[in-house]
């Protein structure tokens, strides 16, 4: 029996599907942190759970060490301290770094967290990413628009997701934008060339580091384009077949990033375009599973539970790559505009075109608030053999489904 600390800042039903996965491995006695009060949890998950301590601000270190040094004492010393989302992955590293416990270094994670420092790094290595500039002040990024040209991208050095992600298309747009949010030494803005093309993910994993495993998925648009465009349902699709030539460029990239930036075990979730020349280009990489759905998708390609396979990964370093067995496609669907959901519109007449293809969806609520996301307020997976078909379905539930806000 090891001991396993899971850090989830608040149970939320996305994290609690990975809390839930490794509470499930035989052999494992789990502690979890968060800020959430123990009684949050649901009352079955809570029975499998062996101890849990409260702690204010799970991002920080000193906190997460203490709760860690806390739940040894009730449970054992663990064997691993994991989470799952993108703020957490540095403050875990320096709390294993200070409690001697395995996994991806501080400096891996600030690597993976901090997009300038990524950058700089797949830079320095020879792999293929958008010429950037960290900027304290704004000199800095009027100079790096004179030298790249419009139109631009700022955001912050470690978002993720897209959010306070802007396009600038020109300088009296860049000026604005720097005068409503003036970058400092304390608040830097991170400036990228606006790169076009399709827009991908790479997801994969590292044993050892060793590839075990990858999967792509193709973007429709980019999640930057859906968010300046309210109208714009977004779509991803899992084609069943990636072994093809037309892949070969980002898995040889990728799991070299991979490398790069200093995973040794885990898995990554990376966003990379395909230019119009053909050529291809990494984005950003996180050091941890996929957000919005995409652990559920992987799961339906794969016809396995991809939950449970992270969670061996995390927790106990195995991982047996799955077959990918089926094309899988997610509709997300978004109201147009702010405020609540009164209904969604064409239901019936879309469900009849895709029967047999529905393995999950979640209508938004009437209502329910919006959320002014790429995610927006629901969502719809299909799945298929045929990649085709699954594309065609996607267009139908796209197209035919309207979310009516109040």
């Amino acid at each position: 029996m090891i001991t396993i600390v899971f850090v989830a800042p608040y149970f939320l039903e996305a994290t609690l599907r990975f809390v839930d996965a490794v509470a499930r491995l035989d052999g494992v006695r789990l502690g979890v942190v968060s800020t959430d009060p123990e009684q949050r949890l649901p009352p079955d998950l809570r029975g499998r759970i062996a101890a849990h301590w409260r702690i204010d601000d799970c991002l920080a270190p000193d906190q997460v060490v203490a709760a860690v040094v806390g739940l040894a004492d009730r449970i054992g010393r663990p064997a691993r301290l994991i989470g799952t989302l993108e703020e957490l992955q540095v403050p875990l590293a320096l709390a294993r770094e200070r409690l001697g416990i395995a996994g991806l270094s501080a400096e891996a994670a600030a690597n993976f967290r901090d997009k300038a420092r990524m950058k700089t790094v797949l830079a320095a290595h020879g792999l293929p990413c958008a010429r950037h500039r960290l900027a304290a002040h704004a000199d800095a990024a009027r100079g790096f628009a004179a030298v790249v040209g419009y139109p631009l991208v700022i955001k912050p050095p470690a978002g993720a997701g897209a959010r306070n992600t802007f396009r600038v298309e020109d300088a009296r747009q860049l000026e604005a934008t720097l005068a409503a949010a003036p970058p400092s030494n304390e608040r830097p803005v991170l400036l990228e060339e606006f790169m076009t093309g399709e827009e991908h993910s790479f997801d994969a994993v590292m044993v050892d580091g060793v590839p075990r495993w990858w999967s792509v998925s193709r973007y429709s648009p980019g999640p930057l384009t859906v968010i300046e465009n309210a109208w714009i349902q977004w779509a991803v699709l899992l084609p069943r077949s990636i072994d093809g030539p037309e892949y070969r460029a980002i898995h040889d990239a990728g799991f070299a990033a991979l490398k790069a930036l200093g995973m040794t075990t885990g898995l990554a979730h990376m966003e990379w375009f395909r230019r119009p020349d053909g050529s291809v280009a990494i984005s950003e990489v996180g050091a941890r599973p996929p957000g919005a759905q995409f652990t559920s998708l992987l799961s339906y390609a794969h016809d396995t539970d991809f939950y449970r396979l992270w969670a061996r990964l995390a927790a106990l370093e195995q991982f047996e790559a799955p077959e990918r067995r089926y094309a899988v496609g997610c509709a997300y669907l978004r109201a147009q505009g702010d405020g609540r959901v009164r209904a969604v519109h064409g239901v019936p007449e879309v469900a009849r075109e895709v029967e047999g293809l529905v393995v999950e969806a979640r209508l938004p609520r009437a209502g329910q608030a919006t959320t002014g996301t790429y995610e927006g307020e629901g969502f719809v997976i299909l799945r298929h053999p045929d990649t085709a078909v699954v594309e065609q379905a996607l267009a139908r539930v796209i197209t035919g489904l309207k979310v009516e806000i109040a």
